[in-house]
């Protein structure tokens, strides 16, 4: 619980805009126990984790990190809004398919309405591209697991591909944060404002894709620390 709770109290406090020092007086606490909580020194008594749940205005599940939502909503494949006029014949009703398809279907609407409103081709061209190879690399590995697939469908050869994708995701990788930051040719780096996102903010512009994006980052977190075990 701890490592959830002290993150996530902490990001809520950031997201508010306000110091530690006023939260733990609202809170009712002193500012050194507050600064314990955040940084996971000490745990608390569920009491206090309904207090804090119901100051920030979110659910003890999502404080706790059970939940990728602030409501505490749980999701399944109907509650989540599809992009794809072809849904449900693809995949002819297999549940787990769909599900992370509209997972990632909806972040990338977010993510490329960000691009929309930044306006710098750079951006646009480096996320593009990094998302192509990503795709294209996961669609090389299912083509060739069938050995009667057409191996001539691809230009570079099989001994070198992965290493040749995973090189071009990681320049345009390079290529982004250069521009991002200031590095690269073409124009200084896109107002960082068009960027600025709380977890508040994404919920009210994207009401029913945000909890898609919210699920995919505690997916894809859950998975990293995996690695890192």
């Amino acid at each position: 619980m701890a490592m959830e709770f002290n993150r996530i109290i902490t990001l809520l406090r950031k997201e508010r805009g306000i110091t530690q020092k006023q939260a733990a007086a609202d809170l009712g606490i002193s500012q050194a126990q507050l600064s314990h909580y955040e940084k996971g020194i000490r745990e608390c008594g569920l009491e206090f984790v309904v207090q804090v749940a119901d100051y920030y205005g979110v659910s003890c599940d999502y404080l706790l990190g059970r939940s990728a939502e602030r409501s505490g909503q749980t999701i399944t494949v109907e509650d989540l809004p599809d992009t794809s006029a072809a849904s449900g014949s693809v995949y002819r009703g297999s549940v787990l398919p769909t599900m992370y398809k509209k997972l990632i279907e909806n972040s990338l609407d977010i993510l490329f309405d960000k691009l929309d409103q930044c306006r710098d081709k750079r951006v646009v061209v480096a996320v593009s591209n990094y998302l192509m190879l990503a795709v294209y690399a996961m669609f090389r590995q299912l083509y060739q697991a069938a050995p009667k697939n057409v191996a001539s469908l691809f230009r570079i050869s099989p001994a070198r591909w992965q290493h040749a994708a995973h090189a071009a995701m990681s320049a345009q990788q390079g290529d982004l944060a250069a521009v991002l930051s200031g590095e690269a040719e073409g124009g200084p780096a896109p107002d960082p404002s068009v960027f600025s996102m709380t977890t508040e903010t994404l919920a009210r512009e994207y009401p029913r894709r945000a909890t898609s994006l919210m699920n995919l980052v505690k997916n894809s977190e859950e998975a990293v620390r995996e690695l890192n075990r």
